[in-house]
């Protein structure tokens, strides 16, 4: 993990919408585009070797406006595949505030950003002490039947309170305003009250009627 002082004040940014990034979590990405390849290895070059994670924001009048928050990531691993795309990780660092995107002829976007507020993110591991796991791996499990989902139960049920939580928010198939949610959360407690509430809403298909049996 990186020191504040390593944070830069200006990010390249990667506006995918979807892609949550959270600190201390694993993202992969296919690079392939051209203005991100570019990207990838100027960051490469940087000492931090960070990329800004970003959800677009559509506005009336703006298809390219970005939310004001998002998470910036090292890149930890990459491989080169034969025809020059690019299997990427990135390793969550801290959330970050826009402040102004710089213009200039870069072919990919820059942000001005700002760390402040997020100390937490670049501290130890967190833990949920008011996390009810059994109540919480019995909605997942009805979330997954429901869904003809699997996974390996085993392994969710040993994972740490925050590998669990952010694991799913990043994986589960939400909505890219939901997933901001999920990225705003200002601690994982709220981040996973904030889960459950999307998993029962998703349950109930978007409605306001009691939960699925």
């Amino acid at each position: 993990m990186l020191k504040a002082a390593d944070l830069p004040d200006t990010l390249p940014v990667f506006p995918l919408p979807g892609a949550l990034l959270l600190p201390r979590s694993r993202l992969p990405l296919h690079v392939f585009e051209p203005r991100y390849l570019q990207m990838l290895e100027d960051a490469l070059k940087s000492p931090q070797r960070l990329i800004g994670m970003v959800q677009p924001r559509p506005l009336p009048g703006q298809d390219d406006a970005l939310h004001r928050i998002g998470c910036a990531g090292r890149v930890t691993q990459f491989s080169e595949t034969e025809d020059g795309r690019y299997l990427v990780t990135l390793t969550g660092q801290s959330r970050f505030r826009v402040l102004r995107e710089i213009e200039g002829f870069s072919p990919y976007r820059r942000c001005e950003v700002a760390w402040d507020g997020f100390g937490r993110d670049l501290g130890k591991t967190e833990i949920d002490r008011h996390f009810d796991r059994a109540r919480f791996l019995e909605l997942l499990e009805r979330f997954f039947s429901a869904r003809l989902l699997s996974t390996d139960w085993e392994t969710l049920k040993e994972a740490e309170d925050e590998l669990l939580i952010n694991s799913l928010s990043m994986l589960l198939d939400f909505e890219p305003e939901e997933k901001q949610a999920l990225l705003e959360a200002p601690c994982l407690s709220t981040r996973r009250e904030t889960l459950v509430t999307l998993i029962e809403f998703s349950m109930r298909g978007g409605s306001d009627e009691e939960i699925l049996q």
